[in-house]
């Protein structure tokens, strides 16, 4: 097989690599890594020094490909499918681009900042890094409402990268840091994104994994019940 993703099934950033995939039904083949293990961690960090994932590596072209968007970006380079997540217009792609930088940055990121926090040993906790990640939820998620009002998807009426990472950070943020009663927009456009199939089908995979999440315990019992 030419391609090989390395990941973890639970984390949001590589469920965004996958969304890509399954969007256009690219073959690859699944390698886990566990950080925890210092064979596992070995062969990513050969790939990739810096031991962030997901990484992607094409055999056929012998190339390393780090970082989410640029994953998605060679995806529609090399491997095209019938959606293009990168849309042909200039103007068009440019928003796209934004967007899938603005729900990784200010979505994802502080997501991450709040889940890793309540791991930590009670003497290193950061209760200010954490209420500033909320805030910026909190702003995140009412620029979301407003900019989904009037779309089907996060830039328009076609499935783009800006949905791929929007896909798993509103899902895990909707859990750490609920959005707000009068956010249906926000709310709509999540529902929106839970039916796609690529979506339901990343998450469905994702489910054995979900009792090591941080927050199961705010998890609601529907997304249990995900089926692909």
């Amino acid at each position: 097989m030419a391609l090989t993703l390395y990941l973890h099934p639970l984390a949001s950033f590589c469920h965004k690599v996958l969304i890509a995939l399954y969007e256009n039904e690219i073959d690859f083949r699944a390698e886990t890594v566990d950080l925890g293990d210092p064979g596992s961690a070995a062969m990513l960090l050969e790939k990739w020094p810096i031991g962030k994932i997901p990484v992607l590596h094409d055999h056929t072209r012998d190339q390393t490909v780090p970082e989410t968007s640029i994953i998605i970006e060679y995806l529609q380079q090399h491997y095209p499918g019938p959606v293009a997540l990168l849309p042909e217009g200039e103007n068009a792609r440019l928003e796209a681009r934004l967007w899938d930088r603005f729900f990784d940055l200010y979505v994802s990121a502080p997501v991450q900042k709040i889940v890793t926090d309540r791991i930590r040993p009670e003497d290193g906790r950061d209760p200010i890094g954490v209420a500033d990640a909320r805030k910026t939820l909190d702003t995140a998620y009412a620029m979301t409402d407003a900019q989904v009002a009037a779309t089907h998807w996060a830039t328009g009426d076609q499935f783009t990268i800006a949905d791929c990472a929007a896909a798993p950070g509103l899902f895990f943020a909707s859990i750490v840091h609920p959005f707000g009663k009068g956010q249906v927009h926000l709310s709509r456009y999540v529902e929106r994104l839970l039916e796609r199939p690529s979506v339901r089908r990343t998450l469905t995979e994702a489910r054995p994994y979900f009792s090591i999440f941080p927050y199961r315990d705010a998890m609601p019992e529907r997304f249990l019940e995900l089926q692909s």
